[in-house]
This record gives C-alpha cells, structure tokens and sequence, in this order.
C-alpha cells in the first residue's frame, strides 16, 4: 500500500508534491501487480488468456485475460439476481454507508490504481488520479442524490379520505454494465455505482485493455465491503460482451463506446418485452472561436482537450471553426502551443501526452495525416508517428493542428480517438453554429468569446450536452460528478440524462404507485 495521501479535484495539480510523491510510491505497488492471470470468478471453463501488453511500452505484460465462457456468464446472471434480492429489499439508508465506504477506499487506494491504470491504458499521472477520484465521487455522488431525494419515495394526491397513495423508484434487477478502456475506472464506476445505489446488482464486462484495473475495482468494492454476489465481472472481448447484451437475466444495460457499437446494443437489447438502454456514445467535439475572444486562452483551452489523454476522450476536441479575422493568428498561437506538448512515458511527471492505446490507432492517426496532406492541408503542428522512435517504443504519435482543408472534408466529422484536430475559418457566429451542429454527434462543445450576446447565442443554440465557455482548464474536456453533468445529446446518447448529474441514477429505477384504501 502507497502512503496514506487524500485525493481530491482541488489536489490535482501538477505543482502538488505530495500527490507526486505518493503516486511513485503506487508505482511501486502497481507493477507488483503486473502479469497476473484475470479470468471470472469460479470460471470452470474460461478462453485461452489473450497477453494485454502496456501500450507505452510493449514489452511490458500487464495481464493475461481469460474471457468467460458461457456457463460462467450464466453463473454470473444467476449469482447477481440471487444477491440483488436481498440487496433490492434492504432499505435505501442501509445500503448507502456500504457504497460511500467503497468510495472511501478506492480514494484511499488512489495512487497505485491510478499507476496501474497509467501503464495498462497509457494515461498520464494526473489523468489516471482524476479517473480514480471519479470512479469515488461517482460513488459518493450518487448516494447524495438518493439521500437527498428520500430514496425516490413520495407521497401523491388523495381522491379520498381512505385512500392513500406513493409514487415509488425500485431497482430492475439485474443490470449489465460494458465499460470502455478509456476511462477504465470511471465508466466502469459510474454507471455500476448508480445500478448499486439504486438496488440493482451489477454484471461489468470491462474493456479487454482495461481489465486489470477494472479487477482491481472489482477486488476493492468486494474488500470494502459489498455483498457477496451483487457485483459480477466477465472478462473478455466482443463474444463475452454480445453474450451480457444477448442475456434474457440482464434487466437493464449501459453500454459506452462508439456510435456504431451503442447502436449495435441498442438493436440486440431485445427480449419479451422492452429494458431500458443506457448507450453513451462518441462524439467530434467543436471549439468555436469568435473575433472578441482571448487567443492565448482559447490556444490553452483547446491543446488541453486534442491532447489529453492522447485525445482518447470521446469528449476530445476534434474541430475548431475560428472567426476568419483572428483565423491566422489562432492558427499561429494554437500550433504553438500544439506543438510544446510534452509527449512520452506516461509514469514520468513531465509527460502530458501518453501514447495511443494500440496499433490500430497508430494507423488510423498516420491515414489521416496523410489524407489531410492529399487533400491540400497543412500540417501546423506534430503530423508524425513516433512509435520506434528513442524513448518512444510504444504507441506514441505527436498532438496534431491541421488547417487549410475545406470545411467539409471527412476530418471535420470522422471519429478518430487519436489527438488531431481540423480549424477552419468562419465568417460569423451564425456559420460556426451551423457547422458544429452539423453532425450525429452532441456531446461536448466549447465557445471561446468576450461579448456576451455571442455567448447567450451560442448557448442557445448549440446541440450538445456538455458546453463550455471560456473554459482555458479545458475547451470541450473535463466534467466532474456534481458539477458538469455528462451526457450527450443526438448520436452521443440515447437516455437524454447526464452522468454525475441530478436525473442519471434515476434512469436505474422504475415507478410504481402504491394505492392503499383503509377503512
């Protein structure tokens, strides 16, 4: 175990000693994981492992992962219906200090989930702590909720003096949750720490790369106390997750990854009759850049968001339509700063651009640069794959600014989940509206603007579920439980309610009115 060291959203900075010092110290703890064997729990019969190899460095084993076999996801559905029984009818205000106790231990084993998390998905150390702390508030955050809201219980008019009536939340049941290697603790967290504090039992079928730190959120919500059998884990890859969704026991389901794989779920969630579908898809994240906004704040905003997390957020910022007599300008400062970005092994301090997690994205960065090349556009700044390269034997690309292609070229609606994005100049706000919400997607949106008739304009009509205006922290990335609600809009979701916000736990319970006539 790392040094005691609380995490909170107010010490992630990277000028905070002690949360350096105590991550290093989880480093240590972390690769004294390294290698383990991760099948499903009592898995008679499990696939053959399938090696996760750190995408920093490919040398590196970070687990062998066995998938479920069908008996084992069975056992799974039956073992969660089973414990979700006794879970279900335990009342509200005893379920909650359970949950807010996995939350304090994640936070207090912050440090080396976070290190594990750095060199199974390639996120940089203050990136990996904020999807640890998350995966905690969520849990935290949810609880409030439910609290605050009497456990969802009201009482309703009366037609008469005998009668009396409630309107009711209770769980569905059993509810399947597949989570994405992106965020491997947070989306895996969230949406099981709602199903759990709402009364379900929870089914995760994490991300192949991701799954050690998925385990090991696994292994701590046991640690910390939850019931035997109310969280379930299936590890392994497409087969195992079509098998959760294909599963007539899953009462309910959230899926999040891309637009084609949540449309995919929402088409074969099907049974005897209707379950409730959470998807929480991808998106092509606009920053517009209006004529009175502050350039430096805009460049910092925007660089944040192409390269964090080696622009592996679906929240990453992807386009940036710019007002045509500060384009140039923007375009000078934004490649710039584009360019100082600090690419490299994600464990050292310096680094803030991690690699990309496979060889797949390589190559779908490498084609996009060379079709923006073929199409007439400039590279501003980065364009090169620096995978082979010293001190670079991993996945590593450079954050990448394009200028000069037409506005309607593939780049501006293409999802890569790689760090490129495309400017382009606009003749006014109206034009800008109109080409960031000319797309399937509505997840994030920034807005870079000093008048404030452009900012009510933008807020007004922008399509997307999370906005951000003169946010230099982040144009489009960065949502924290319980202060930006996360969710998309169009392609981006399909529920209409935003994680870490007022109306998400709800989406994991149904109604029932309770009429009771005495007398």
């Amino acid at each position: 175990m790392s040094e005691p060291y609380k995490v909170t959203y107010a010490t992630l900075t990277a000028d905070n000693e002690d949360l350096h010092t105590a991550y290093e110290a989880g480093v240590g703890v972390a690769k004294s994981w390294l290698g383990a064997e991760i099948s499903a729990p009592g898995d008679p019969a499990p696939g053959d492992p399938v090696e996760v190899f750190s995408p920093a460095d490919p040398s590196v084993l970070v687990a062998r992962v066995r998938a479920a076999s069908p008996g084992a996801v069975d056992a799974a559905v039956e073992a969660a219906r089973a414990a979700g029984r006794d879970w279900a009818a335990t009342p509200w205000q005893e379920r909650l200090p359970v949950l807010r106790d996995v939350a304090d231990l994640i936070s207090e084993r912050a440090n080396e989930l976070a290190a594990l998390m750095t060199i199974e998905v390639g996120k940089n150390r203050l990136e990996a702590l904020g999807d640890v702390e998350e995966a905690a508030v969520f849990f935290r955050y949810y609880c409030e909720q439910v609290e605050k809201n009497g456990g969802f219980e009201a009482a309703m008019e009366q037609l008469s003096d005998t009668e009396t009536t409630r309107s009711v939340l209770r769980p569905h049941g059993v509810w399947g949750v597949i989570s994405p290697f992106n965020f491997p603790m947070a989306l895996a967290a969230g949406p099981a720490a709602a199903a759990l504090v709402a009364g379900n039992s929870v089914v995760l079928k994490p991300s192949v790369q991701g799954t050690h730190v998925a385990w090991k959120l696994y292994e701590t919500m046991l640690e910390a106390g939850l019931p035997e059998g109310l969280m379930q884990i299936l590890p392994g890859g497409d087969d195992v997750g079509k098998a959760v969704v294909a599963h007539p026991g899953i009462d309910g389901l959230t899926f999040t990854g891309s637009y084609a794989g949540g449309r995919a779920v929402m088409d074969a969630f099907r049974g005897d009759y209707p379950r409730p579908v959470i998807t929480e898809m991808g998106g092509k994240n606009p920053t517009i850049v209006t004529a009175s906004a502050d350039l430096d704040a805009a460049a910092k905003g925007i660089t944040r968001s192409i390269a964090g997390a080696s622009g592996q957020k679906c929240s990453a910022c992807s386009r940036v339509y710019v007002d045509a007599s500060v384009h140039d300008e923007l375009v000078q400062t934004l490649g710039k700063a584009v360019s100082e970005v600090v690419v490299g092994d994600p464990l050292e301090r310096a680094t803030f651009c991690g690699p990309v997690i496979d060889a797949q994205a390589v190559e779908r960065f490498r084609a996009a640069v060379e079709h923006a090349r073929e199409a007439g556009g400039t590279v501003v700044a980065g364009g090169e794959v620096l995978q082979g390269a010293e001190g670079h034997p991993g996945y590593f690309v450079q954050p990448t600014l394009i200028s000069g292609l037409p506005a309607d070229d593939e780049l501006f609606s293409t999802e890569l989940f790689v760090p490129l994005a495309v400017v382009a100049p606009v003749d006014s706000l109206d034009e800008a509206l109109e080409r960031a919400n000319d797309t399937v997607f509505g997840l994030t949106a920034g807005l870079f603007a000093g008048e404030q008739d452009e900012i009510d304009r933008f807020l007004a009509q922008i399509e997307a579920g999370v906005v951000y205006v003169n946010r230099p922290a982040g144009a489009t990335t960065g949502a924290w439980p319980g202060v930006q609600p996360f969710g998309g809009w169009k392609g981006s979701g399909s529920s209409g309610k935003a994680g870490g916000g007022l109306h998400y736990v709800q989406l994991f319970m149904r109604e029932q009115s309770q009429t009771i006539v005495s007398g």
